[in-house]
């Protein structure tokens, strides 16, 4: 409910409590233990910010969201606003495109991989620095040979190819082991197994889809979460990949008036469940920076203990709903969360966090400056749209009549690096197979030489054999005329003599 321009939360007592829009993009935590509201507090400020003409993307995990598309049953919720004294409250539906990563209850989400980082991929992978640069030269290669790599095949038929192909690119690029290449098909593998074959591929998600308005109000873009919050890795990779291209698409606003959007991951735990700390880091990250683009991300979890102290460090708006504490750990969970507000000396936060009924909440916003307010137990406004889960075939009528029912639809799968790659192998077998047969011929030709060669040198050893045989001819003529010349003279001397 939106009244003078900020987002009337609840009250404590007489006293509204209120979300300042401006201060939105300093994020936010939505804690408590299960049944004790925080998916109507979560409606009551999503909501407002659609009222305020903000869009907002709410990951719905236990599938209780798709109530929005229907205004709520003003005679269940009136006695709550009259206990409350608020008037000007009218029920009322709101614009949403519903999403679904198994494109069964909702428009597919697909990105391709070359769009996302190999700093995001790798840390989705929970890949060591080598394992990494080995992934950074398959990108690296299939740049160079301009191969697009668009889906998961695509990035599984250029490890594999990289993997072959080894010992050369080694002295290209860098080393490329065999151990990393066999670590990063594995990966792969598993990321398919969760769904990533669904996930990764064409039409990609144009992000700008999500930044619209329908009459004025914002439009929530509610991703169905109860199948893919069983597969932690992809639903990381999904989330991560949004904010991330959020923050390079958009500009710097600083602290603008209202934000340019704000993320709901309900379930938050599971960003962080057994999460390599590298994945931790890279959403420390992007939280810490994604506000000055004007994003605002709300965590709505059971437990604060849930999520890292590093991010929960960022949520400068919380709002924590009633938790257990029956053993020595939960008790140290309610005073770690009732430490984290700022103290009211009116109020035992401790013993208020374990007493508090369905629909009440301590809360702890940032006022008109900056500053947390003290905290206030407050009652919680009933959200204007339905609490009840919309029939699933309402929810398919209504994608079906969406203004973007179509455009993701249908996938296609572009010539990429999958499919050239059998160009490229019967490519490489050919020119293997032209330089076996150069090898053969000039092992021919080789061969051909020397006959030619022995043969040659026969003729000139018979050449010179015959030329010994015609000069031993020759001398012996010689010798013989020479001797027949002196028998002659000899016989012509006696016959002188005898005279």
């Amino acid at each position: 409910m939106i009244k003078d321009g900020k987002i009337l939360l609840g009250k404590a007592g007489d006293l509204e409590i209120s979300l300042i829009p401006s201060q939105m993009n300093r994020h936010g935590l939505i804690a408590g233990a299960s049944g004790t509201g925080k998916t109507v507090t979560l409606k009551v400020i999503a909501e407002s910010l659609s009222e305020l003409g903000v869009p907002t993307f709410i990951a719905d995990i236990k599938g209780d969201l798709s109530g929005m598309i229907r205004p709520g049953d003003m005679e269940g919720i009136k006695g709550r606003l009259d206990s409350m004294g608020i008037e000007d409250f009218d029920v009322r539906s709101y614009p949403v495109h519903f999403f679904d990563v198994y494109q069964n209850y909702g428009h597919p989400v697909r990105a391709k991989v070359q769009d996302m980082s190999v700093l995001l991929l790798s840390r989705i992978m929970d890949l060591t620095e080598a394992q990494e640069g080995v992934l950074n030269i398959i990108f690296r290669v299939a740049k160079d040979m301009e191969l697009d790599i668009i889906d998961l095949k695509d990035l599984q038929a250029m490890t594999a190819y990289v993997g072959e192909h080894s010992k050369e690119y080694t002295t290209t690029y860098g080393n490329v082991s065999k151990q990393s290449v066999g670590a990063i098909q594995r990966k792969l593998l598993q990321l398919e197994t969760d769904g990533g074959d669904k996930f990764f591929g064409m039409p990609s998600l144009n992000i700008d889809d999500w930044m619209t308005t329908e009459g004025g109000m914002g439009m929530m873009n509610m991703l169905e979460c109860e199948e893919l919050f069983q597969h932690p890795l992809l639903y990381s990779a999904f989330l991560l990949w949004m904010l991330d291209e959020l923050y390079n698409r958009l500009p710097e606003v600083g602290d603008a008036e209202k934000p340019k959007m704000v993320f709901f991951f309900d379930e938050a735990h599971l960003l962080f469940d057994d999460a390599p700390k590298r994945l931790v880091d890279k959403i420390e990250q992007t939280i810490k920076l994604i506000r000055s683009k004007g994003v605002g991300v709300f965590f709505c979890t059971q437990s604060p203990s849930d999520i890292s102290p590093e991010v929960l460090a960022q949520l400068s708006n919380r709002i924590q709903h009633s938790l257990r504490a029956y053993t020595p750990a939960e008790i140290k969970t309610v005073k770690m969360a009732a430490d984290s507000f700022r103290q009211n000396p009116d109020l035992d936060t401790v013993e208020t966090i374990t007493n508090m009924k369905t629909g009440t909440a301590l809360v702890s916003v940032l006022d008109e400056e900056g500053a947390p307010t003290i905290v206030q137990k407050t009652k919680i406004l009933p959200p204007k749209s339905s609490m009840s889960i919309a029939p699933e075939e309402t929810v398919m009528r209504y994608i079906e009549n969406d203004s973007i029912y179509g455009k993701y639809e249908k996938a296609f799968d572009p010539e990429s690096a999958y499919e050239e790659m059998e160009n490229i192998y019967r490519q490489e077998e050919a020119e293997k197979e032209a330089a076996e047969e150069e090898k053969r011929q000039a092992k021919l030709r080789e061969q051909q030489e020397r006959a030619e060669a022995r043969e040659q040198a026969k003729r000139e050893k018979e050449k010179a054999e015959w030329g010994n045989r015609l000069a031993k001819k020759a001398k012996s003529k010689l010798e013989n005329e020479a001797l027949n010349i002196g028998i002659r003279s000899a016989r012509k001397f006696l016959k002188g003599l005898l005279k």
